[in-house]
C-alpha cells in the first residue's frame, strides 16, 4: 500500500535545460543514465532519486538542487 504524503517534489530539469540550453540527450549522457531514467527525473515520474545522481545533475547544470526541485503541498 502506498503511503499518503501530505505533498509532491517536482522536477524541474526542463527549466534548467532551457535555461543551458542542452538537450535530455546531452544531459543523460553527462550524468551517466539513460535517456529513459532522465525522462522519468525530468517528466515528474521517479519515486526517488540518488543523491549521486542528483549531484551530477547539479554539477552538469551548474546549479543547486533547489533549482531543479520544488515542494508543491496537495
Amino acid at each position: 500500500m502506498e503511503e499518503l504524503l501530505p505533498g509532491k517534489i517536482i522536477f524541474n530539469i526542463d527549466v534548467m535545460l532551457a535555461k543551458r540550453k542542452m538537450s535530455v540527450t546531452e544531459l543523460a549522457d553527462k550524468v551517466g543514465i539513460t535517456i529513459a531514467n532522465m525522462s522519468i527525473l525530468k517528466n515528474g515520474k521517479a519515486k526517488a532519486i540518488k543523491v549521486s545522481t542528483l549531484i551530477k545533475i547539479c554539477h552538469a547544470l551548474d546549479c543547486q538542487p533547489g533549482d531543479i526541485l520544488e515542494y508543491r503541498e496537495e
